[in-house]
């Protein structure tokens, strides 16, 4: 027995306009200082004040949110009691805006051991609104949530990949406008986010008929959309495909689970400051040439050829190792192409600097939760190995 979960999603050009219909009194908004500074949060104060809603705007989220910025918001959100959470913005917000609804609705609940086993209490105060203002990481329509940790009694810093099943948002709002105004580096580093979800989705040992169908849609999308909006921002069509694509990549990877370039990542986003999705787009490449060897074991079943052939770069019956390399080569174009560095050198970590952090970056992505589906399981030397050559560039072994 399986469970697929979704929110509800409304779509599309005017979009926003939905928040109109809330039924409730209170909303409380979170968001960055960033987003108050661009003035996407007034088409929706605009909303939820037709909605009839009282409104408080949390917006000191940062990049990269830390406990004691989900303490503060669940301080505010105690002070207002509101009956609906709306989260405004990209993955951090949103990820912060679940972490202090949980603390909401259980207030004596330990935030870093939240885990989709365990019981906790939602919707008995408030539901949730998730508005992406990115094309990437799809958290508007997913449980997950991501705590940074800093360096703490000799331990080095971490990000801890959470989630439960209640925190689905309960509306996901997806309007291309919303992610119309971000830069051309933003838009690689998020697209990138989404095409990895939706790639390590796909072959992830928890894929499902219902998660195929989404993960290969979201890659196909990617793929033809995401240079469109990268070279030319006022590219609607392309942004309004990049807003669904992502979303998409969202519902499929949640749906199924990724893998280790996702552990890599997160391992690389707390030690070495890489963005996200950055770092994922740079580590798959490595991975999927571990997960595609020939010299895999016989139990790992990849599904790189189904990929490959969807997005026309093979004909049928080309084998697996032959599908890694081909997808391989794809994506280091497509890196090129949206000026993404393919290695940690090339991302700017210095040798001394990444050789400190080595056993600590392998320590991390082996305990990541996400690492346990991805096709192929690294050994511990094998993951070191995999972050050598990830630093160096080097994809022929």
């Amino acid at each position: 027995m399986w469970f697929f979960r979704s929110p509800i999603v409304v779509f599309g050009e005017d979009a926003l306009q939905h928040l109109a219909e809330l039924k409730g009194k209170r909303a409380f908004v979170v968001a960055d200082p960033v987003l108050r500074k661009q003035g996407l949060l007034g088409p929706v104060l605009i909303q939820l004040e037709h909605a009839g809603m009282e409104i408080e705007i949390f917006d000191a989220v940062s990049p990269e949110p830390a406990l004691d910025t989900y303490e503060d918001g669940v301080d505010a959100m105690d002070a207002f009691a509101p009956d609906w959470v709306v989260a405004v913005g990209g993955g951090s917000v949103i990820d912060a805006a679940k972490g202090m609804w949980a603390l909401y609705e259980n207030p004596d609940i330990d935030l870093t051991a939240i885990n989709p086993v365990e019981e906790i209490s939602l919707r008995k105060k408030a539901r949730m609104v998730a508005i992406p203002t990115t094309a990437g990481t799809g958290s508007e329509v997913t449980y997950a949530f991501v705590l940074s940790l800093p360096p703490q009694n000799g331990e080095p810093a971490r990000k801890l990949g959470l989630g439960h099943p209640l925190l689905t948002p309960d509306i996901a709002i997806v309007d291309p406008m919303m992610s119309a105004s971000m830069p051309p580096s933003l838009t690689a580093d998020t697209g990138m986010d989404a095409l990895v979800q939706a790639i390590e989705g796909y072959v992830a040992t928890w894929h499902n008929e219902f998660s195929d169908g989404l993960c290969l849609t979201a890659i196909k999308q990617i793929w033809q959309y995401l240079p469109r909006a990268y070279a030319d921002g006022r590219d609607i069509e392309a942004r309004e495909k990049m807003a669904n694509a992502a979303t998409l990549a969202g519902l499929g990877y949640i749906n199924a689970m990724v893998g280790a370039a996702h552990s890599m990542a997160h391992a690389a986003g707390a030690l070495l400051n890489l963005p996200h999705g950055r770092a994922c787009g740079l580590f798959l490449p490595y991975v999927i040439r571990f997960c595609s060897a020939p010299d895999r074991p016989d139990e790992v079943e990849t599904r790189y050829a189904d990929i490959v052939q969807a997005l026309g770069l093979a004909a049928g019956g080309v084998e697996e190792a032959e599908a890694g390399q081909i997808l391989v080569r794809e994506l280091l174009a497509l890196l090129k192409q949206l000026n993404l560095p393919h290695s940690l050198a090339a991302a700017g970590v210095s040798r001394a600097v990444f050789n400190a952090n080595l056993t600590a970056l392998v320590d991390n992505a082996a305990s990541d939760t996400v690492l346990f589906t991805s096709p192929r399981q690294p050994s511990e030397a094998e993951l070191r190995q995999l972050f050598v050559d990830a630093y160096t560039g080097q994809l022929t072994r």
